[in-house]
Parts: C-alpha cells; sequence; structure tokens
C-alpha cells in the first residue's frame, strides 16, 4: 500500500540564506529530538557547479502508540520505546540556478512503515535576475522569497513477508499434491489473510500521514527560528543560539551523558 502528501509553502527570505539555514537547522526549539547530525559525504561538481551532501540524523524516536498497538508483541519487543532511529538525507544545491531538492527516508522500523520525504526549494522566477550573477546575497535584509514544496510517500509493507510465505507453502502443497479435486472449495484463509494486512497497511500509513503533517509544521518553525537568527546576527548569532538549544536540551555534556 502506497500514500501520498503533498503540500507548498513560502520562506519571506532570499533562497541563499534559506539554503544556509537548512543545512544549520539542528538543533531548534523545535527539534528536540534530534541528537546528532553527521555529514557523511559532500562534493562540489565544478561542471555542474552544484554541491551534493549526504548527511545521517541520529533521533530520539519511538513508533507512535496508535501504531504500536497494532502490531504484534512479537515485533515490538517487551518495551513500546523503540529508542533511537537513524534519517538519512540526501540533497543537492544549485545556487547559482537558485534551487535545492532533498530527500530524507527513515532507515529503522522499513518492515512497518516507510516515509520517504523529499522537498524543492526554489527561487522564484522574478528572484532569477537578481542572483544570476552570483546566486543572489546573503543579505538577510534584501527583499526575496523562497517556494518550498514537499512531497511525502508512505509504504507499509506489514505482513507482506508471512502472506509471500504462505503463498510459497501453498504452491509447493499443491504441487507435491495435484490438482485440486474440481468439486472441492477454494480455500479462503489467504483472501482473508490479505484482506487483513491491506486494512492494517493502510491504517498504518493514514496514522503516519497525521504525523507527518505535524512534523512540518514544527520543521518550518525551527527553519523559521534559524533564518530569525541569520538575520538579527548572522553566523554568528545561529552558532550561538545552537549552542543555547544544545544546552536547553541536554545540559553542558550534550546529548551524550558521562559514565
Amino acid at each position: 500500500m502506497v500514500k501520498f502528501y503533498e503540500s507548498s509553502f513560502n520562506y519571506e527570505y532570499p533562497f541563499p540564506a534559506v539554503t544556509l539555514a537548512y543545512f544549520l537547522r539542528y538543533p531548534n526549539p523545535y527539534a528536540k529530538h534530534v541528537l546528532s547530525t553527521d555529514v557523511i559525504d559532500r562534493h562540489f561538481d565544478a561542471n555542474s557547479q552544484r554541491l551534493y551532501t549526504t548527511r545521517l540524523h541520529l533521533k530520539r524516536s519511538k513508533l507512535p502508540p496508535a501504531v504500536l498497538k497494532l502490531l504484534p508483541k512479537g515485533i515490538i519487543g517487551s518495551s513500546s520505546d523503540t529508542g533511537q532511529s537513524y534519517i538519512l538525507e540526501k540533497s543537492v544545491v544549485d545556487v547559482k540556478e537558485g534551487w535545492m531538492t532533498t530527500e530524507t527516508k527513515n532507515l529503522e522500523w522499513t518492515g512497518v512503515l516507510s516515509v520517504i520525504e523529499k522537498q524543492s526549494y526554489r527561487r522564484p522566477f522574478q528572484d532569477n535576475e537578481l542572483g544570476r550573477l552570483g546566486g543572489g546575497s546573503l543579505e538577510i535584509g534584501n527583499l526575496g522569497t523562497t517556494e518550498v514544496t514537499t512531497s511525502t510517500t508512505f509504504v507499509s509493507r506489514f505482513g507482506q513477508g508471512g502472506l509471500r510465505a504462505a503463498r510459497r507453502k501453498t504452491e509447493t502443497d499443491s504441487t507435491a499434491q495435484g490438482m485440486t479435486a474440481p468439486d472441492e472449495n477454494p480455500p479462503t484463509k489467504g483472501f482473508l489473510s490479505s484482506w487483513s494486512t491491506s486494512s492494517l497497511q493502510r491504517t498504518i500509513e493514514a496514522i503516519g500521514m497525521r504525523r507527518t503533517r505535524e512534523a512540518l509544521l514544527k520543521s518550518k518553525d525551527g527553519m523559521n527560528v534559524v533564518l530569525g537568527r541569520l538575520r538579527s546576527g548572522g553566523l554568528v548569532e545561529v552558532l550561538e543560539g545552537m549552542r543555547r538549544d544544545r544546552e536547553a536540551m541536554y545540559g553542558s555534556d550534550g546529548p551524550w551523558k558521562r559514565t
């Protein structure tokens, strides 16, 4: 089963500032669950003039309680708290042309629900003349907006492994025993199991969609905090704000407690 969710909005800041804020958005007061961010690959393509970055975010995370209630104890274990999870993020920035694309996806619990979020950040067409020579200015006071389009795909494969195994077993048994007698009623268990699994998948995807809507609002609020800091004090204020947020969330030792 697959579900999609799309949304569009604008940041009232120029494109170069928004792309910088994107890479400096953690930590912020609206992302207290983010423990760390690591760059695992980054390179600049001289021919295309584009920056390619791959990052790994470690987040304090757990499955929604509504999803946990739907899963067998054998899957979730003895505790409903799943601890931490990794999010893989890939991005491409073309400052000269004025666009950035990003893709994030979860690396944990993919058998229950995979969430793939793609975002497109773009300088509006009317602003291209201002930035065509150097990709725009980092001066936050300059007029300019950035258009953002978000597309999220939800895919739940929960139960499909069991259905495939049962189907293979049925096919093997049929081969060994020969053709079924014409007057023999076909089994209905496979159909009912498939219907039940599909219903469960749809429910999990719907819950994921609701949570994504809430997360997008918090993500936008967090970006606006970083952009506001850029406007008021530049990069120095952003870095100082990150330090304050980290201490407020985790104390002076950060997210990792000393032993």
